[in-house]
């Protein structure tokens, strides 16, 4: 670790990062010393994740659902810095809360595009890199989601355990190689994105925090802390772990 900063040097690739976890977290990890190449859907506003980063922040507009624009990504970073050391593999949507008869089909796929087949091509493309590089950590956005079930949210619930089975494997395979793979999995979380679900299934925050342990909703910063640590050469045995962080929510 050089003056307190353990990511100093890293190449970090993150996508998502136009939202609250992925600001949060590239924010955090760029004041640890990482330089960040941020992905977001197209249109996305970088704005505040450069405020957030600095000036040294590398912007690129990919759509994780396309192969083709995963790949360009991917080449994008590689041109920028001819290594990746750590790829948060972080875009995700909530989909709508409805009962399995009124849930829309096209609505599942869509979730399932972004959340499942968007973490495997990303995994698909870095991971051949961190593999011929000998090194890299690899953190993947699950969600308590993945650990339990929550009525209604079909599509986020399915696509989030698939998450922990892609790190599953991705682990397995690359950990030969010297490449890590790990996964987080947040609770509720003050955020634009819970305060749509709420909304959508009529709970207000104080109720339904009465449910978890700590009696409170998770904040983006102590996702983010979790993130920088497994992006570190502090957490180099921890492998194909999977990563709570929901105040206890999944523990009862």
């Amino acid at each position: 670790m050089a003056n307190g900063r353990p990511l100093e040097g890293k190449i970090v690739l993150i996508t998502g990062a136009a939202g609250e976890i992925g600001t949060a977290s590239a924010a955090l990890m760029a004041r640890r010393g990482a330089r960040i190449v941020a992905v977001d859907r197209p249109g996305a506003d970088f704005s505040g994740l450069k405020a957030a980063v600095g000036e040294d922040l590398v912007s690129v507009e990919a759509d994780v659902t396309h192969e083709a624009s995963v790949r360009a990504y991917v080449g994008r970073a590689l041109a920028v810095a001819g290594r990746i050391d750590v790829f948060f593999n972080n875009a995700g949507v909530a989909g709508p809360v409805a009962p399995v008869a009124d849930y829309p089909l096209e609505a599942f796929r869509a979730v399932m595009a972004v959340n499942v087949e968007g973490v495997f091509l990303g995994l698909k493309h870095v991971l051949p890199v961190m593999q011929s590089q000998g090194f890299g950590s690899i953190v993947n956005s699950s969600s308590a989601s993945g650990l339990t079930g929550w009525p209604g949210m079909w599509g986020y619930n399915a696509s989030k355990h698939a998450v922990v089975g892609l790190t599953r494997v991705a682990a397995s395979e690359a950990a030969p190689h010297g490449v890590r793979v790990n996964c987080i999995n947040p609770g509720p979380i003050r955020s634009r994105m819970m305060g749509g679900l709420d909304a959508s299934i009529g709970s207000e925050e104080a109720r339904r925090a009465r449910g978890i342990p700590a009696r409170r909703y998770g904040l983006v910063e102590e996702v983010a802390g979790v993130v920088a640590f497994l992006a570190s050469d502090d957490s180099g045995y921890v492998n194909g772990a999977v990563h709570p962080i929901d105040g206890g929510l999944t523990a009862v």
